[in-house]
């Protein structure tokens, strides 16, 4: 009775970070949430202006580390806090390239791009619509997807896991729903391990991409929980472990930029 009743407080009071501050675990994805919805209309323009258009770069770089799609067309695809499109119309302009059969109007390729926040996935379907693409919405929480077991051959989350509040429980789930043989990418904020540009790169962090907020999309705010909650983030080394706890196999990281990104990559067997 005892032990039961330290674990429900232990859940009581169970916190996750959230920036640079400690909230309630069960608070975390409503702050999250509120984030975004600020920040979506603006958030393609940021991204440029944080990263001086370098992100452009990395996303193209972890679409090219997804291999060649030529041998296989039957290929189904789960990007993961998409919101705004840029992964999930990379899959696509990849798949143009990779599959010559792409025009014959018999697609035999899915893509789904999932994400938790309405006001992202409005932008994104805006975008597709402008540019014709056929992609599948669903408004839905990585933690819990609402997709059968062994459903899509690569899962994809970019920039997002960092801001999930159970990040094993989502990257289980992300196993869950990828078929046997299936794979997991992530790229993600990580950590540089060179001490003077890591300091360099701090500063411009916590000092000027705030600002730029302030700026451009006028909420310093949410761009300052976005720093915090990068400088939170993870070693390369400790994600790869989480990802080991949840069960893929073939783990590996690529560093980007000395490591201010990281391309993680896991196998379902």
């Amino acid at each position: 009775m005892i032990c039961t009743k330290m674990r429900a407080l232990r859940r009581l009071f169970a916190t996750v970070d959230f920036g640079s501050r400690e909230v309630p675990k069960e608070e975390k994805q409503k702050l999250v949430n509120e984030v975004f919805t600020r920040v979506a209309e603006k958030y393609d323009i940021m991204n440029d202006a944080m990263s001086l258009g370098i992100h452009r770069l990395w996303k193209d770089q972890f679409i090219s580390d997804m291999g060649n799609f030529h041998t296989n067309s039957n290929l189904s695809f789960l990007d993961v806090a998409g919101g705004t499109g840029d992964i999930g119309f990379r899959i696509v302009e990849k798949l143009k390239q990779d599959i010559p059969s792409f025009y014959s109007g018999n697609q035999t390729w899915d893509l789904t791009i999932s994400d938790i926040n309405a006001e992202m996935l409005e932008v994104g379907k805006q975008r597709a619509s402008a540019l014709g693409y056929n992609i599948n919405w669903v408004q839905a929480n990585a933690e819990e997807l609402p997709f059968e077991d062994n459903k899509f051959d690569f899962y994809t989350i970019a920039f997002g896991i960092r801001n999930v509040t159970d990040r094993l429980k989502a990257l289980k789930e992300a196993k869950r729903v990828l078929k046997l043989g299936g794979r997991f990418m992530c790229l993600e904020f990580s950590k540089i391990n060179y001490p003077v540009l890591d300091q360099v790169y701090s500063l411009y962090s916590q000092n000027v991409i705030p600002a730029m907020g302030k700026i451009i999309a006028n909420d310093r705010d949410s761009y300052q929980y976005l720093v915090d909650s990068i400088e939170k983030f993870p070693s390369q080394e400790e994600f790869a472990a989480l990802m080991n706890n949840a069960g893929f196999e073939y783990i590996t990281h690529r560093d980007l930029t000395f490591g201010v990104v990281a391309i993680h990559s896991g196998i379902k067997l």
